[in-house]
């Protein structure tokens, strides 16, 4: 609802200059409505002078060059919150074309240095105009020195090589970030990018509630001393019933809605507040059940020829270390696409395997690929029409698991997964799924049902709604059902988020990967979200459990036990050393409950600051873990109160390391690896200096 409204008409134009402004944020237009940003809380200016942030391509090169016409400035609320509005209207003539740019800016009073924008391209010409894309809130950040490694970034990009989602960027460097398929089955992630120097750094994206196959470039090539990012569109990224290919005479095109964003610090921010925004437009993240933060064991140690008696076998040490989840991985199928057991149950029902978890105390979770049908399997053969067909015809393959695509934009896909979930719960009795895969992140658009789709994109942006149904039909059978979503290795997808209440490290390839999945999904889903490491055995030397405790996330193991005969078998034996090694961090992990904490990850940049830092902070307790190859110097604990003495405790070995106060908490250490610190607050000083 528009509360107040002031239109500037071009006689005004000199006489005030169009900006709109969000904290310390400040986005100013000219008369070619090219736009300078101006960021205070910045040591040096981010971007240098006024350069084209939103840029049209049509058939005859860019279109930047607009002449300002008019401004209008005015309140507004909406689901999201008040705040006030800016509108820029100018009108390019180049090359043959009329064409009138309007700009919606806004910022929102209670989500400071964040402003959303829309731009609408509309033809005023006689003749049409053919479109390439568009381009919005491109911004080249300069470098604040002359040091190499003067970038950080978050970038979502999803692809086969499973990069890390946090990287510095330094020269002739590009990532695209393109939110569609970079492979068979890799695509998709959060639609936001991220640029940082050590003072501070902006981040695009958009926050439409659907999947949009966007790009995030993210790039230094050709830059002299600083990087640009971006929100860009191809509209030959998408079908003409999609997104039309020209604007006739009298109509108009409009982009995505945008963002930019500026911050102190690292990604952490951007990405709270794009969280923040999604949710008041109505997605929540769901809050994690109890049972979510409980320590997890796998079978998966034992591989895809997993015999139910070993898994059995291996119960009891289970129990007897602490573990609270039993997890049936692949292999008890008899195809992906046909959810009936294999053979291994020709002597046992699944109900009944379930039943003897149970016995244990244990609760039972069981792994799933959705959306995936085998050539010959049941679903494929007897239900066709819900097969995913390419641009080609064919249908389309997930390479990994020798597969197809099912849609699941179709009612039939949803009910019949729905009805899956109803049987691994409801009848069989697990209290969980372990939903996994890379092609879950995202699917291609489905050319072969123009029957029950308006345009082929309905099958990427109804993943969404697929998984809710998902979530929904399995809180409905047990309030505190887990469900975890294991997208392999990619670029998790904030769109699927709120339908789980367990995120995953996914096959982490090291254990910086899980402690910057910690933070991610942490500032997305919440501080207290139930992010479990993935299996230790993935980390460093395959005994890392401080990273995943120091970051709040949840224990998890996949070995084996009991010594077999098979080889295979002994590739995660528990020995003695390592049983010791898990015992020890079971105890940890149940003394301080981290994850049901609150992360602070605004207090360390993950990037700049050494060593790398995480704090949880905990019934006014800090708890920091930092992690080098090895560290001897001074750190100053960030986030604890002033006037106020702590002890201070290696958490880790329970050794004593020395008081401080707060405001004056700069102690000297030296640790490798790892060092693990909690705060413990003394007294309250009257004096302090």
């Amino acid at each position: 609802m528009l509360l107040v409204s002031l239109l500037i008409g071009s006689s005004c134009v000199k006489k005030e200059t169009p900006s709109i402004t969000s904290g310390a944020l400040t986005i100013t237009y000219n008369n070619q409505l090219y736009t300078k940003l101006d960021f205070k809380k910045s040591k040096n200016p981010l971007v240098i002078g006024f350069k084209p942030s939103e840029i049209l391509r049509t058939d005859k090169g860019p279109v930047f060059n607009f002449s300002l016409k008019s401004f209008e400035k005015e309140a507004f609320h909406d689901s999201v919150g008040s705040g006030k509005r800016l509108i820029v209207k100018g009108i390019s003539e180049e090359n043959g074309y009329k064409i009138q740019k309007k700009v919606i800016a806004s910022s929102y009073d209670d989500i400071p240095d964040l402003i959303s924008t829309k731009v609408l391209y509309e033809n005023l010409g006689s003749v049409k105009v053919p479109i390439e894309g568009w381009e919005n809130n491109k911004y080249e950040l300069a470098k604040l020195s002359s040091n190499e490694n003067s970038f950080w970034s978050f970038q979502s990009g999803t692809y086969p090589s499973r990069p890390d989602w946090v990287l510095p960027v330094g020269e002739d460097f590009y990532q695209q970030n393109y939110l569609g398929m970079n492979a068979s089955d890799y695509g998709g992630g959060t639609p936001v990018a991220d640029l940082w120097r050590p003072d501070a750094g902006l981040a695009v994206g958009h926050l439409e509630l659907k999947p949009q196959l966007v790009s995030l470039p993210v790039s230094s090539k050709g830059i002299n001393n600083g990087a640009s990012l971006s929100v860009k569109f191809d509209v030959d990224s998408v079908s003409q019933l999609k997104y039309k290919r020209s604007i006739a005479p009298g109509e108009s095109i409009a982009t995505f809605e945008t963002f930019i964003s500026a911050h102190t610090g690292d990604y952490f921010s951007s990405l709270e507040k794009y969280s923040t925004i999604i949710e008041k437009k109505g997605v929540p993240f769901n809050s994690p059940p109890e049972t979510a933060y409980e320590p997890i064991w796998c079978a998966w140690g034992y591989g895809r020829d997993f015999t139910l008696q070993k898994v059995i076998n291996t119960l009891p040490k289970v129990k007897e270390l602490g573990f609270e989840w039993v997890v049936i991985d692949d292999g008890w199928q008899r195809a992906e696409g046909d959810w009936r057991t294999n053979d291994k149950f020709s002597q046992i029902s699944m109900k009944a395997f379930v039943d003897s978890v149970h016995a244990y105390g244990l609760k039972a979770k069981l792994w799933w690929a959705p959306l995936a049908a085998d050539p010959g399997s049941k679903t494929h053969e007897q239900n066709p029409e819900m097969l995913l067909k390419n641009e080609q015809g064919d249908y389309q393959k997930i390479t990994w698991w020798d597969s197809h695509y099912l849609n699941p934009a179709l009612k039939e896909t949803k009910e019949y997964h729905q009805q899956l979930v109803k049987k691994f719960i409801g009848d069989w009795g697990f209290d969980g799924l372990k939903i996994d895969g890379q092609h879950l992140n995202q699917v291609p658009p489905d050319y072969g049902r123009e029957d029950a789709q308006k345009y082929p994109e309905e099958s990427l942006e109804e993943l969404p709604v697929f998984y809710k149904g998902i979530y929904q039909t399995a809180k409905g059978i047990k309030s505190d059902a887990v469900v975890e979503i294991c997208p392999c290795g990619t670029s998790a997808s904030s769109f699927i988020m709120p339908y789980m209440n367990q995120p995953v490290a996914s096959d982490p390839l090291d254990s910086w990967q899980i402690r910057l999945k910690g933070k991610t999904y942490k500032a997305l889903m919440g501080a207290d979200a139930a992010y479990y490491g993935d299996h230790v055995e993935l980390s460093n030397n395959q005994k890392d459990f401080a990273s995943t405790v120091g970051v709040g996330g949840v224990i998890g193991s996949k070995f084996t036990w009991p010594k077999s005969n098979s080889e295979s078998d002994n590739e995660f034996l528990l020995t003695d050393q390592k049983e010791r090694l898990v015992s020890k961090w079971m105890n940890i992990y149940k003394e301080y409950m981290l994850p049901k904490g609150q992360y602070r990850g605004e207090l360390y940049d993950i990037g700049f600051d050494q060593p790398e830092a995480h704090v949880i902070e905990k019934n006014s307790k800090y708890y920091y873990a930092f992690y080098a190859d090895s560290f001897d110097g001074k750190i100053k604990l960030r986030g604890l109160e002033p006037a106020t003495e702590y002890k201070l405790t290696n958490y880790e070995t329970g050794a004593d390391i020395s008081t401080v106060e707060g405001s004056l908490a700069t102690v000297k250490l030296k640790f490798e690896d790892h060092l693990l610190i909690k705060a413990t607050p003394l007294i309250r000083l009257k004096k302090y200096k």
